[in-house]
């Protein structure tokens, strides 16, 4: 995928392509979207930090509390992400005994 197919992607196909870069906060990549058109991949990314460094502390951690918990509920419940999953196996939580999450 090139930058010109990013730049002409309707709302909806952005969405489902780039909605988890922040995962479990979509908001940011629908702020991201009107930015549109970038220049290049890494004009992408750098709007993505320049939206989230210009949100206040709370909207940071607002960002934060969306994150899964990978040793919590989440975790118990199955419903991790595949990014978190990965993040999890990496870390070495799947080895957790069930008292340690």
């Amino acid at each position: 995928m090139d930058i010109t197919t990013v730049n002409s992607m309707a709302y909806e196909e952005f969405m489902d392509i780039f909605g988890n870069v922040v995962e479990k906060c979509p908001l940011v990549t629908a702020a991201v979207w009107s930015q549109r058109p970038f220049l290049d991949f890494l004009h992408l990314e750098s709007s993505i930090f320049e939206f989230i460094d210009s949100l206040s502390m709370s909207g940071k951690e607002g960002i934060l509390r969306c994150h899964p918990d990978l040793a919590g509920r989440e975790l118990i419940s199955g419903t991790l992400t595949a990014e978190s999953k990965r993040e999890q196996q990496q870390s070495g939580l799947t080895h957790l005994r069930s008292e340690e999450h």
